[in-house]
């Protein structure tokens, strides 16, 4: 399911969305905006759970993590 919104963005944003859409980067503007939600999403996501992680500590088991996945790549996110 969707919702449809207007949303009023500067000209050089949307002029950036018209070119990748036009270099088929993207499929349409909405769907440019879409995926930079989710992407704020994630963010927000990410930054509560170090949040908590922070606040709570203690946590040796994850001491390892950011080492193991500072190498991943998020293809998604190019």
């Amino acid at each position: 399911m969707s919702k449809q919104i207007t949303v009023r963005l500067p000209d050089e944003l949307v002029d950036f969305m018209d070119e990748l859409v036009a270099t088929d980067k993207a499929t349409s503007r909405a769907s440019v905006v879409a995926r930079a939600m989710e992407r704020e999403r994630r963010r927000e996501l990410a930054a509560r759970d170090l949040a908590i992680l922070s606040e709570q500590g203690g946590y040796d088991d994850l001491d390892g993590l950011a080492t193991a996945v500072s190498g991943t790549v998020l293809s998604d996110l190019d």
